[in-house]
C-alpha cells in the first residue's frame, strides 16, 4: 500500500473512531448532531448563493429562527445582506424554519481557504533561460517584453 494511502486509511479510521465515541456519549452525541445540522444548513445556504459568495460563506450559528453567516470581508457582507431575503426564502422552501439571516465579517475566514499548496517548484534551467532570453530579443518593446525581462531577472538572481 502506498504511504499516502496508508495515512488516508489511518485518518479515516481515526475519524470513524472519534465519531463512534461521540455518538456513544450523550453530550458528544449532541455536539455531533449540532455539527451535522450546521453543515447541512451551510450546504443549503451555499446552494442559494452565487458560486463566488458560496465559496467563502460559512454558517457561524443558528439560534431560534435566525442563521448567522460569516464572510471574510465587508464587500462579501454587503452582497450577502442584499441576497439575504432570497436566501431565507430558499432555505424555507428547503424545509429550514428560519426568518432572518445575520451577517458577520470574520477576517481570517479566507486565509484558511487560500493557504498555499504544497506544490513542487522547479527552477528554470539554463536552456530555458536562454530560450526566454532569445524570445525577449525577438519581441517588440512593450508589456510582454517587460514581463519576459522581469522573469529573466527574477530567475537569474
Amino acid at each position: 500500500m502506498p504511504r499516502s494511502a496508508g495515512r488516508h486509511h489511518d485518518n479515516a479510521q481515526a475519524a470513524t473512531l472519534a465519531l463512534s465515541w461521540l455518538g456513544d456519549d450523550r453530550q458528544g452525541a449532541q455536539v455531533l448532531e449540532t455539527a451535522r445540522r450546521l453543515l447541512a444548513a451551510e450546504q443549503a445556504a451555499k446552494n442559494a448563493l452565487p458560486p463566488a459568495l458560496a465559496l467563502v460563506c460559512k454558517v457561524a450559528r443558528i439560534e431560534r429562527q435566525q442563521m448567522t453567516l460569516a464572510v471574510p470581508s465587508a464587500a462579501y457582507a454587503a452582497r450577502l445582506r442584499q441576497l439575504a431575503p432570497s436566501v431565507v426564502q430558499a432555505l424555507a422552501f428547503g424545509g429550514w424554519n428560519l426568518n432572518e439571516i445575520k451577517v458577520r465579517v470574520q477576517a481570517g475566514l479566507l486565509q484558511s481557504q487560500t493557504k498555499k499548496s504544497d506544490k513542487e517548484v522547479i527552477p528554470l534551467d539554463d536552456a530555458a533561460l536562454d530560450a526566454f532570453d532569445e524570445l525577449r530579443g525577438a519581441l517588440r518593446p512593450g508589456p510582454l517584453a517587460d514581463a519576459v525581462k522581469r522573469l529573466l531577472d527574477h530567475h537569474r538572481r
